[in-house]
């Protein structure tokens, strides 16, 4: 099991015990308002049983005042036959006029719970009662509470994923200047050594075949050196054609690849589209792109290239005929450590990505993955 597979493990369990959480709040805290509604509902009952049971010795309307006045909470109102409200308590008292009020009063009071009948010296009455507000806010405790732990789990996400990001982001820059510095002393040694057997060999014409291949390599490595020096710093982006970019890339892979592997890109001649890279940088990504190409098409196939634009962007995509990707992979493929290879860091795809959205404003992503047919990248670059 990966990192990556481990990684989403914990992530399920840990939504999966909050989700735990919630559930046995939730069922505990019905519970609760499961027992206070029924209390609510024995003191609504008794209240209407008080009304009915009046007979007016004074004994008994001193009681009976008593247990009508303990109501401080249920919301209740006391209607005669023809709906006429004969009394209203805990609730806006101002507004008992208020016939509109009132009316939406007693529907919300149908809607929670049915009206206990009253009939007393043949006068019917009804009385109308609802939820305390105390209760209401009770039955939606758990979900606030839900909300609660989501917006903090998702903040405690948020940062702790800025944090690894800021650290991610300084071991690369670390490593590649650290990188860029190694090279730096052999690659002078080297250059100071091919221009003293340049001189020793003037006239030679074998040893200067062999100097010119040599020259190549050199600067292949101060190329590479020149890459790592510029991770971390804001790169100078130009105009350039990106025809001649994906040709030049093409032709340098070309000639590392096997001959039974079919590469295909834009003809150069056409039209020139204008493009703000750093070519450096940019070279890299596509390196990193027709590489994993390579490796996916197990030398044979074709990796080629198609280049698209609108009125904003230019869309670069780069296909092969591979073995693809697995659907479950697509969207760690780019995370660092990942890959499918027996000896790799699993950089590359990290390192594109970086390259293409922190230094060129632009995107890429995977267009289209089928196993055994094929995969699509698209690179999105902005044209201003």
């Amino acid at each position: 099991m990966d990192i990556y597979q481990r990684k989403s493990r914990w992530k399920l369990i840990l939504f999966l015990a909050g989700l735990m959480i919630v559930l046995i709040s939730l069922v505990y805290t019905n519970q609760i308002a499961r027992q206070i509604a029924e209390e609510e509902k024995a003191k609504a009952e008794l209240w209407a049983s008080t009304i009915n049971a009046a007979n007016g010795s004074v004994d008994e309307l001193t009681f009976i005042l008593s247990i009508l006045s303990s109501n401080k909470t249920i919301p209740a109102i006391l209607t005669d036959e023809q709906g006429r409200v004969q009394e209203m308590i805990n609730l806006d008292e101002s507004r008992e006029g208020d016939e509109e009020y009132v009316q939406r009063q007693i529907e919300e009071m149908k809607n929670a719970q049915p009206p206990i009948e009253i009939e007393k010296y043949g006068v019917r009455q009804k009385l109308y009662y609802k939820n305390t507000r105390l209760l209401t806010l009770l039955q939606y405790f758990p979900f606030i509470q839900l909300g609660l732990i989501s917006l903090f789990l998702g903040v405690g996400y948020w940062a702790f994923s800025s944090a690894r990001r800021a650290e991610q982001n300084q071991v690369w820059v670390g490593m590649s200047k650290e990188t860029a510095h190694q090279l730096g002393t052999p690659i002078s040694s080297m250059v100071a050594w091919h221009e003293h057997l340049k001189v020793e060999a003037e006239g030679n014409e074998y040893q200067e075949g062999i100097l010119k291949e040599f020259r190549k390599d050199i600067s292949r490595l101060e190329l590479i050196a020149e890459r790592f020096s510029k991770i971390g710093s804001k790169p100078t982006l130009e105009p350039v054609n990106i025809y001649k970019v994906l040709e030049r890339t093409f032709v340098y892979m070309k000639r590392r690849a096997p001959k039974s592997v079919d590469f295909q890109y834009p003809d150069v001649e056409q039209a020139p589209m204008p493009v703000l890279l750093n070519p450096p940088l940019f070279d890299w990504v596509l390196e990193n792109l027709l590489k994993n190409a390579l490796d996916a098409s197990n030398g044979k196939g074709t990796i080629g290239a198609e280049v698209f634009e609108d009125d904003s962007y230019v869309y670069v995509d780069i296909s092969d005929t591979g073995k693809g990707i697995a659907p479950g992979k697509l969207k760690t493929v780019f995370e660092p450590g990942y890959t499918t290879k027996k000896r790799g860091w699993g950089l590359g795809l990290s390192l594109t990505k970086r390259i293409v959205e922190n230094y060129h404003s632009g995107k890429i992503f995977v267009k289209q993955s089928l196993p055994n047919q094929g995969t699509t990248f698209r690179i999105q670059l902005p044209k201003n």
